[in-house]
């Protein structure tokens, strides 16, 4: 399900979003396991890091609220998303995350929810799930259209993907999360601004 779910998504973004990806080959080797973090504005978003990916697979945390249904359930299971309390995040909501990644799945994260264009801090989920899971962190960007009336209008998709981002520095000492979600924070920002509307024709 997940894999027609993505390709007939990407078609449709495609066809209407113009979608471009940058620095794809950044991405780390096939069946390894890690977070893949990025800005978050809307579901486009959401849907042009899965499309952007192929024919990697992400696992998405998602509201619990999604999965109220056994309809809605159904459909959020078969592509790949896991519920997560977010009022009350208790301990699946780091133990499935981590579970997947040392099985060499990808987690997807929005660490900084829907309100990036407000400049809130990080929170710091991404790099302690990185941490646990002993993997890296991929960071990445999201620029284009937020709900269905601006893909339609046509706006430009662009998804860009940054350096992986390490728990540990070069001489094998380990880092401290608060440091990682600083430099996972800043590494976003720069993604973010190098991707700005203004500046796509540069690239």
């Amino acid at each position: 399900m997940y894999t027609f779910t993505a390709n007939f998504a990407n078609v449709v973004l495609r066809l209407f979003g113009r979608t471009k990806v940058i620095n794809k080959d950044k991405l780390p080797e096939e069946g390894q396991g890690y977070v893949v973090a990025c800005s978050h504005i809307g579901w486009v978003d959401v849907v042009a890091l899965g499309t952007a990916m192929l024919p990697k697979h992400i696992h998405f945390m998602a509201k619990k609220e999604l999965f109220d249904t056994p309809k809605t359930a159904k459909f959020f299971n078969s592509i790949n998303a896991f519920p997560v309390d977010r009022a009350n995040p208790g301990p699946s909501s780091i133990k499935t995350p981590v579970k997947l990644i040392k099985d060499g799945k990808i987690v997807g994260i929005f660490p900084s929810g829907t309100r990036t264009s407000e400049d809130v801090p990080l929170k710091r989920g991404a790099a302690t799930i990185a941490n646990l899971a002993k993997c890296p962190i991929i960071p990445a960007a999201f620029s284009g259209p937020t709900d269905l009336k601006g893909l339609l209008s046509g706006k430009k998709i662009t998804v860009i993907f940054g350096d992986p981002i390490y728990l540990k520095t070069s001489d094998g000492a380990k880092k401290d999360v608060v440091d990682v979600t600083k430099e996972l924070s800043d590494v976003m920002a720069a993604l973010q601004e190098e991707i700005k509307p203004n500046k796509g024709s540069k690239k």
